[in-house]
């Protein structure tokens, strides 16, 4: 993501002191409480810095606009997951094993996720806006090099382009998979992540047709 658009969704200060880290904590908790409620769409600036009892300007302060508030709150989950995924693959000793871990994820990750109206709102927030949209496509990049440098260590021969093309695909498909299952009644919502686990295990490692001359 370019410069510019940091600027425009990114942090405009990182707190040092334990008050400023407290204040902007409460506009965060604040920030979640309204988008859980009401949406990206309907949260307003002012009516954050009420809910978060601290004034207008202190919001700014940190601040530029909605957008970056939505990048905090993204930040804050796309790193969860990314912690997750990291640990769960620094140990993994076969390909299979790599793809059991990856079922293992999306059911991690769904039932961390399915019931989180914050998480749910801060997504369908990303979906509207250029930049944000980009943020989490960068996620889903990070997440796909922490699976391919795992496999990089079981099969080396496998990690090619066309190899990170794909994990960086099924990367961001489980992140739109996992967001459709948790807007969907649940029973419907176990069979769509059984289908798309047994997607993954028919295709994540089978070897590329070769390319037409």
């Amino acid at each position: 993501m370019g410069a510019e658009s940091m600027d425009r969704i990114g942090l405009r200060r990182k707190p040092k002191q334990e008050r400023s880290i407290q204040r902007l904590d409460l506009i965060l908790a604040a920030a979640a409480k309204i988008i859980a409620e009401k949406g990206v769409s309907a949260m307003r600036m002012t009516e954050l810095a009420i809910a978060a009892k601290v004034p207008i300007g202190s919001v700014y302060q940190y601040f530029p606009e909605k957008a970056a508030i939505v990048k905090a709150l993204f930040d804050q989950h796309a790193s969860a997951v990314q912690t997750k995924t990291a640990a769960m693959f620094s140990d993994v000793q076969s390909l299979d094993q790599a793809l059991d871990l990856v079922c293992d994820i999306i059911d991690w990750y769904y039932d961390s996720y399915h019931d989180d109206p914050v998480y749910l709102g801060v997504w369908m927030g990303t979906e509207t806006e250029q930049d944000l949209l980009r943020l989490n496509i960068e996620h889903s990049g990070r997440v796909a090099g922490i699976f391919h440098d795992a496999v990089r260590r079981l099969a080396p021969d496998l990690c090619d382009e066309e190899m990170f093309a794909r994990t960086y695909l099924f990367s961001h498909l489980i992140g739109a998979v996992i967001r459709l299952a948790a807007i969907s009644e649940e029973t419907i919502a176990r069979r769509m992540l059984g289908e798309w686990k047994r997607v993954i295990r028919a295709s994540l490692f089978t070897e590329a047709a070769p390319r037409a001359v």
